[in-house]
Parts: C-alpha cells; structure tokens; sequence
C-alpha cells in the first residue's frame, strides 16, 4: 500500500476537484436555505490555520460577488473580545456563523460554534468528518467533499474549501439577484474552464519549481507578498511554507512590506509576489523592480502576460479574479512539499506532538 503523501495529495487536486463540482448540490444546497430562511444579513466566518485563510477569501466573495457583509474572525479572539453586531441593529437570526474545519476537531472553531449557538445565532459548520465534535454545536452540518487526508499539511482540503466557499457565494448571490442569471451562468461556465484546466495549473506549477528551486530551499528568509482578494492566498502560502519547508516565512500586504520590512532584504532572501488582476497590479510591477535591485530572487507568480522571466510563474490559462486564487497556492504547495522533499524532510510527521490545537479522538 503507498504510503499517503502530500505531494500525492497535490496531485490530486484535478480530480477532487471536478468530483466536488459534480455533487456541488451537497454542500450548496442546504447552506443557501439556511441562507434564504433566515435572511441572512451578514456572516461570520471561522477557523484556524488554513481554515482561516479560507475564510479570509470568503469574505471577499459574499462582499464583491452577493453584497452580503462578511467577517473572517479568529475563533478565540472573537469568543473573548468581539461582538456579531457592535451597533446592535441587526436580529440575531440575520447573522450566520459559519465555523470551517476540515477535521472538524479544532478547539477554537468548535469553542466558537458553541458559544455562538447558545447565544442564539444561526450556526453551520463545514467539515469533512460530519460525525467530527464540531457538529454536536451547529444546527446545520455542511459536508466538506475532501476525501482522505491523512498527512498533517492540507492542500486539497484548502483548494477544496475554496471552491465550496466560492460557489457558496454565486448562488446566494444568484438567489438575492445580486447575479443575473446570463453572469451567473457565465461564472459557472468559468469554473468548469478551470478545472478541465488544472492539471496545467499543476504541471506549470511544479515546472517553475524545478527550475529555481536551488534558490528557493537555500534561502535565509522567504518574503510572501500579495494584495486585494490574494492577501488570502498569502496567508496559506506563509502557513505552508512554514509547515513543510520550515524556513522562516512572512506574509505582508505588498504595500505594507515597503513600510520597514525592506531594510532587512538582501540577496539570500527569496520574495513571492502575487500578480493578482487588482488596482495595484502596476503598482506591484515597480515593487517587484525595485526589490530585484537587492535581490535576485524575486519571484512573480500571475496569469497577467509579462515580459519572460524564468523567475517568474506566468500561467497559461487565464482565470478572473474570483477564481484565479484556486490556481495561485499551487506553486506554493509545491514549494513547500517539494522543496522538503529536497532538502530531506518528511512531511507526513508532524514532529510537534504536543496536543494543543485539536481534540484527540
């Protein structure tokens, strides 16, 4: 029997993916009626780790695509210090806590669910294990289609979630005719475009891997740089990078990194941008030529067409920006996984075994 792997796993992700698609009505379904009965007015979206990085994106699709506020909240800040409705103006039922966990076992996202149910509001959980503790605290479970993951770092199940969360958002948006039914069909349309497309998405990905990766895994330090709707993607690119790799890695808001961080780069640090289809894409470019100034290692990662560069990672396939998040964490997978693999680390161990973040079965 092979030995489960996350490289494996990564690999995976075109099929998952199109199978998730397919049986889309299981998690679309009942997380709109929720939805509609309820007349959901805002939600709060919860997790930790790559959960939360998801819920990060989240907010940005129901805010830009079904006009509905939304907040991505770290469960145990939110618990101790922050209220649903600070002006009190909305009913209790108008506000849908939605907790995020693949293995449905994280401390904090279930501690919230709870807190957040006997305070009387809406709750749903979306979760790969609908037996998992998480769901004795919602009123609605929400099946998470991600299959096995036995390795400690998730990769499909963060691609998985993106997508159930973006199609999450169309239809609420289609049933609040925030859509017509002409843009939704479209976007729709979109989305099986980039699937039958992802094994590209891959094998462009783990292609420009190979061809830097002496610099990759030999840096001191690694800089992840993103804006607009992949800040997001930054986030989990940081988490993975620091999971697998085990470099040190930070993420910033591109605009915030010029604000201090730059004094510390020098030609053994590693600098990712994402080119994401936003207002400061032009700004990114003068960035990105600046800090190659005192760095060689700069590195662009987009589906906008620029000037060749081996650095850079200029997909093939052309996806907005709605959906282009699901193809940009792929080079970073691969920079975790593959770069660890590399450099002699078995990412199927988590050599930290002190149990504070899950409950144990």
């Amino acid at each position: 029997m092979t030995k489960p792997s996350v490289l494996g796993y990564i690999k995976e992700q075109p099929v998952r993916l199109s199978y998730v698609f397919q049986n889309k009505e299981q998690f679309v379904e009942p997380f709109v009626d929720i939805f509609q009965k309820n007349n959901i007015k805002k939600v709060i979206f919860f997790g930790s780790g790559t959960s939360y990085n998801i819920s990060h994106i989240a907010t940005y699709y129901f805010k830009h695509l079904a006009g509905i506020a939304a907040e991505a909240q770290y469960p145990t800040v939110f618990e101790s210090y922050e209220k649903a409705d600070w002006n009190d103006k909305l009913n209790k039922n108008e506000i849908l806590f939605v907790g995020i966990s693949q293995s449905g076992t994280s401390i904090s996202t279930v501690k919230v669910m709870q807190h957040a149910k006997q305070q009387g509001y809406p709750t749903l959980a979306l979760t790969g294990n609908t037996q998992s503790r998480i769901t004795e605290y919602v009123d609605t479970v929400v099946p998470l289609l991600v299959g096995d993951e036995l390795t400690p770092p998730e990769t499909k199940g963060y691609t998985v979630s993106l997508l159930s969360v973006y199609l999450w958002a169309l239809e609420c948006a289609k049933a609040t005719h925030k859509l017509t039914q002409e843009t939704y069909d479209q976007m729709i349309k979109e989305t099986v475009n980039l699937i039958d497309h992802y094994q590209e998405v891959l094998e462009e990905s783990e292609a420009w891997y190979d061809r830097n990766k002496t610099t990759i895994v030999n840096s001191d330090r690694i800089y992840i740089l993103g804006y607009g709707i992949d800040y997001g993607t930054v986030l989990e690119a940081q988490l993975k990078i620091g999971e697998m790799l085990r470099l040190p890695s930070l993420g910033y808001e591109i605009e915030e990194y010029s604000h201090g961080p730059t004094m510390a780069l020098n030609n053994k640090q590693t600098i990712f941008i994402i080119g994401s289809d936003e207002a400061e894409y032009e700004r990114m470019l003068s960035f990105a030529q600046a800090f190659r100034t005192y760095s060689d290692r700069v590195h662009i990662i987009s589906c906008k067409d620029m000037e060749n560069d081996d650095r850079n990672l200029i997909f093939t396939y052309k996806a907005s920006k709605y959906l282009a998040p699901l193809m940009y964490t792929i080079p970073f997978q691969f920079v975790a996984a593959k770069g660890a693999k590399d450099i002699g680390i078995d990412t199927s161990i988590n050599p930290f075994t002190i149990p504070l973040a899950h409950y144990q079965s």
